[in-house]
């Protein structure tokens, strides 16, 4: 048994039983014969099929091995970043990248998956949760390798009501849950991968694709995953925030929903349908979600009245008595990608971040706040734990928000949090220590694995201040180091090429000089500590 495996498990022994899962029946579909496209059903049919299910293309597409080219001939067209005076993070973003193209696997022959894929370097399976964050810094490498790609596998999984579960087994491609299963699923945080990835390259192909996956998805959790209320349930595996102290003393913290209102994926929920309200937009389909648009609006009212105290500034679960959590998660900050705060309440709420009785500890941002009787200085996953995934999730919603100087405080801190740890080891973790510069308790090394998403994503977009949107022919540059800096290569569109040098400046307030060779016409957002300005750029260079 693998160590992270066993300790849970040892967890749930002693926590108890877990609660019943509370889900609605569904009625029997004689037409629908299977789980999967490739699996037996072991149990009596009660699948109703979803419409959007029907226009699953990956279900029956054929397998598609795609070789990795191999970090050597990868290296010749991945972007090149240069950052003089740290040659650290140049040291590990290349590490990353060697790593990343080590854990490119072909699909198990019996396995059904449909293309080959960046493994999540966990156990084997392939993870929902991971994949998502993984495809999110992998996208900067899709001219060496199609690493979107991974999450076709899952849509291939999808099974006629619109489920997907959130873990695979690798070898067989078989669910690891039943969908009726408190932990099957979630979080649902897939749109969000291909939204970054559609607005970076303009795939629309893929988006045609992928919307009828998504959708029935969705449609799946609101049917199966809410209260009578519409408020949303999930578990610690199925939050992906495993050991959270969040549920009530009767109730397992990992297997079980507690009968409660969990705030994460309340929001998650209300992020993701703007997003695919989005995406019915751009695909002309939006009268066919309707109700979506409907749900955001009621979602969104929910969470103001139900989850947030306006007496601490903050969100929590709620119980099945009525009553608030007081437990202070991480998750609380997927509100930074919904619009449910005014400006002073969401400058409150983003306070917490800088309090080092909460959040603000030697390696920001802690999964639990250190004032909390289960905080653990080791981190002990997630009572304490940083993790890769949800400082990028925090950082981005700041720099969303207009918290840049927060943004890149953090950005800054947790990527050299981890260049220490990388000076020990010559590797990445699965988490990190809040308190030291060691990697958490039990953490898997070479995890390449979201946490290639501080030398590669959060290096680019949050301590560069590098953000794309090809839909709209930008290129966001919020210049915030004062050292000679930028990056050769940078993809955008189909073929867009892009050189991006900054020279060094004696102060943040100092208006940057740039230079900027494309060979597509982009306008340049460029933005600093003491002004902004929009240039329209040219082909060829374009010295600003």
């Amino acid at each position: 048994m693998n160590s992270r495996r066993e300790f849970f498990l040892k967890t749930a022994m002693i926590a108890g039983a877990t609660a019943m899962p509370g889900v609605k029946v569904m009625a029997n579909d004689p037409v629908q014969t299977s789980a999967t496209t490739t699996g037996k059903l072991p149990y009596k049919n009660t699948y109703i099929k979803n419409v959007f299910v029907t226009e699953n293309d990956f279900r029956n597409a054929k397998p598609n091995i795609i070789a990795s080219p191999g970090f050597a001939k990868a290296r010749e067209i991945l972007p090149v970043p240069f950052w003089k005076g740290n040659e650290m993070a140049i040291d590990m973003y290349w590490k990353t990248w060697e790593i990343a193209f080590k854990n490119i696997k072909d699909p198990a022959a019996e396995s059904g998956f449909i293309t080959s894929y960046i493994d999540t370097a966990y156990n084997g399976n392939i993870f929902m949760w991971d994949s998502n964050f993984i495809t999110l810094f992998a996208r900067y490498g899709s001219r060496a390798y199609p690493f979107q790609k991974t999450l076709d596998n899952f849509y291939a999984k999808q099974h006629a009501d619109g489920f997907i579960c959130r873990e695979i087994w690798g070898n067989t491609g078989e669910d690891c849950f039943h969908r009726y299963d408190p932990t099957s699923t979630g979080p649902n945080l897939i749109p969000w991968s291909e939204m970054e990835y559609f607005q970076h390259f303009g795939e629309w192909e893929r988006v045609h694709k992928i919307f009828p996956v998504l959708v029935a998805y969705y449609q799946w959790l609101k049917l199966n995953r809410t209260w009578q209320d519409g408020s949303y349930w999930s578990s610690g595996w199925g939050t992906g925030m495993d050991n959270q102290p969040r549920v009530p003393k009767n109730f397992n913290p990992i297997f079980s929903h507690g009968q409660m209102t969990w705030l994460d994926t309340c929001l998650q929920q209300l992020f993701i349908g703007k997003l695919l309200v989005d995406f019915g937009f751009f695909v002309e389909r939006w009268q066919e979600i309707e109700e979506i648009e409907d749900e955001t609006k009621s979602l969104k009212k929910l969470i103001r009245e139900k989850l947030w105290n306006p007496k601490t500034n903050f969100f929590y679960d709620k119980f099945a008595d009525g009553s608030q959590g007081t437990l202070m998660s991480i998750g609380a900050y997927w509100a930074l990608w919904t619009d449910i705060l005014d400006k002073d309440e969401l400058k409150a709420f983003v306070a917490h971040l800088s309090d080092p009785a909460t959040f603000y500890r030697k390696h920001p941002v802690p999964s639990i706040p250190a004032n909390h009787e289960k905080y653990q200085a080791d981190g002990r996953y997630w009572q304490g734990g940083v993790w890769a995934p949800t400082n990028y999730m925090i950082i981005k919603g700041l720099q969303r928000n207009g918290f840049y100087k927060q943004a890149f405080d953090l950005a800054i801190r947790h990527h050299g949090q981890v260049s220490e740890v990388f000076k020990k080891t010559n590797t990445f973790w699965e988490y990190y220590s809040p308190e030291t510069t060691d990697p958490g308790l039990l953490a898997r090394p070479d995890f390449v694995g979201w946490t290639g998403l501080v030398p590669v994503a959060v290096l680019f977009e949050s301590i560069f201040g590098i953000n794309p949107n090809f839909l709209k022919k930008t290129i966001e540059w919020h210049v915030n180091l004062t050292d000679e800096h930028g990056i050769d290569r940078y993809p955008i569109g189909p073929d867009g090429m892009l050189s991006l040098k900054c020279a060094a400046r004696s102060s943040a307030k100092q208006r940057p000089s740039l230079e900027i060779n494309s060979n597509v016409e982009l306008k340049l957002l460029l933005s600093w500590d003491g002004g902004s300005e929009t240039i329209q750029l040219q082909q060829g260079i374009n010295k600003i």
